[in-house]
């Protein structure tokens, strides 16, 4: 296990470069940056502008430049904002737990509803109640998050019964404790039901699919036949059904991450996604790095413990990556 998590952890760490320079060139070759809007101020001098250019160390070469911010950036010190005036981190400290809120909370309730439903529909095969969890998850497959993020915050505006955007109330601060979690729980209804219904729709299917193959299985036929109690043969079904979930886990996260980002924006709810289309806009290389970087890290730590989990409970897996 240590070999493989070794040989794991190498290959984070290459992908994360990779991914940083990719990312880092592509925005060094967009045209114009946020000095450019300095430009535009006429009470700015060219003198103050190149030596903010110096500072900054955009005066270098485009592989010094990523070379210094990647060691930087492997202390977690990745530079300062040019639009808000902080360090990187700090900004980005501050939106990451309200992204990894959203994130994990419709990770959970997914699971929660994904797996009965998924475990329901595949023992009742071809049953009405199969059909009705079906057009459950194929509607939500079909609906895009952002349109259903829409369509939520219409209903809700319309009927008053829950908070519209942002991430608590302006007399969040005068509420009492339990006030205020019930305001933050109002507030993350929309995004929250918009990540949980689109992902476990998905799931739903997989789950369905993994349950009709094992409870058609030579394994269980046989527990029948041996007349095992229902409750041994359904423990059996759910804990083979689980196994495909194992490897879903990374790229759960990853989904989730990128769907978080949108639904942030749509719904004002103030996490990584508002604050890199902030930086994107503006040209804040440092800041759009720094989202970059932390968004690959927290996607590559997703597909690491899937990995672990996965080699854990099959040796073959870990001994075929290291001989490969």
């Amino acid at each position: 296990m240590v070999w493989f998590l070794s040989y794991r952890l190498l290959q984070a760490f290459l992908t994360l470069v990779g991914v940083t320079f990719v990312s880092f060139v592509i925005i060094k070759l967009a045209p114009g940056d946020y000095l450019d809007q300095l430009r535009l101020n006429p009470q700015i001098s060219p003198e103050t502008i190149e030596a903010l250019k110096k500072q900054y160390g955009l005066d270098q070469n485009l592989l010094v430049q990523y070379a210094k911010w990647l060691l930087s950036a492997l202390s977690f010190d990745l530079g300062y904002s040019f639009q808000y005036h902080a360090p990187v981190s700090q900004l980005i400290g501050e939106r990451v737990w309200n992204t990894l809120l959203l994130t994990v909370s419709s990770t959970l309730l997914s699971w929660l509803v994904a797996l009965p439903l998924g475990m329901v529909a595949g023992l009742k095969e071809n049953s009405l109640l199969d059909k009705a969890i079906r057009a459950y998850s194929y509607l939500f497959m079909s609906v895009p998050s952002f349109f259903l993020a829409f369509l939520l915050l219409l209903l809700v505006s319309k009927t008053g019964y829950l908070p519209v955007g942002g991430l608590h109330s302006p007399q969040f601060h005068q509420l009492s404790l339990w006030g205020k979690l019930l305001d933050l729980l109002a507030h993350m209804a929309v995004p929250v039901l918009t990540l949980t219904l689109v992902s476990s729709a998905g799931l739903v299917r997989l789950m369905r699919s993994s349950v009709i193959e094992i409870k058609n299985s030579p394994m269980v036929l046989m527990l029948r036949a041996k007349g095992v109690s229902q409750w041994v043969v359904l423990e059996h079904i759910f804990k083979n059904a689980m196994n495909p979930f194992t490897t879903l886990i990374g790229y759960e996260i990853a989904g989730l991450l990128s769907g978080a980002a949108l639904i942030e924006i749509i719904v004002g709810w103030p996490g990584l996604g508002t604050l890199m289309l902030d930086a994107v806009l503006s040209q804040d290389l440092f800041l759009v790095m720094g989202g970059l970087y932390v968004g690959t890290i927290m996607l590559l730590v997703g597909n690491l413990l899937a990995d672990l989990l996965l080699a854990s409970i099959d040796p073959r897996v870990r001994e075929k990556e290291i001989l490969s």
